[in-house]
């Protein structure tokens, strides 16, 4: 069985999954971050304060990723949720022509991922940060 023609859409977009496309797991995704270096939207933010002063530096790295974290979890679950009604979507509408415009699932299929992908780039770029030993780091 051959990959669908998704046009030139990809993951992020609508169209990508009214036309077939796959539903990625996480860790491509996180895969697809890597090689793109994308480093998501908060990056300033997280070069910001990477720049900071100890301890000020850790506590507000420690914040966003705990942040970026809570995102992550909550949007992968969703991602599953989406994917199942995308599943149940694709076999309810298998015998009918292409729609004109995609539904409200595959929106949502485009969404999350956005969101995935993003969440992942923050963690890409505070992996990548220098590690300075916190004092404070055994409370």
């Amino acid at each position: 069985m051959s990959a669908p023609d998704t046009c030139g859409y990809q993951p992020g977009h609508p169209w990508y999954y009214l036309l077939g496309g796959d539903v990625l797991p996480p860790n491509a995704i996180r895969f697809e971050v890597r090689l793109e270096g994308y480093k998501g939207y908060r990056r300033d933010e997280i070069l910001s304060a990477a720049n900071k002063s100890e301890p000020q530096r850790s506590q507000s790295l420690r914040k966003i990723r705990d942040e970026v974290m809570r995102s992550l979890r909550f949007n992968i679950s969703r991602y599953r949720e989406v994917a199942r009604e995308l599943h149940a979507y694709r076999r309810e509408h298998a015998d009918q022509p292409l729609p004109t415009c995609s539904a409200s699932v595959h929106t949502s299929m485009g969404l999350k991922f956005s969101h995935i992908y993003n969440d992942f780039g923050h963690l890409e770029l505070l992996d990548s940060l220098p590690q300075q030993v916190d004092l404070f780091d055994f409370l």
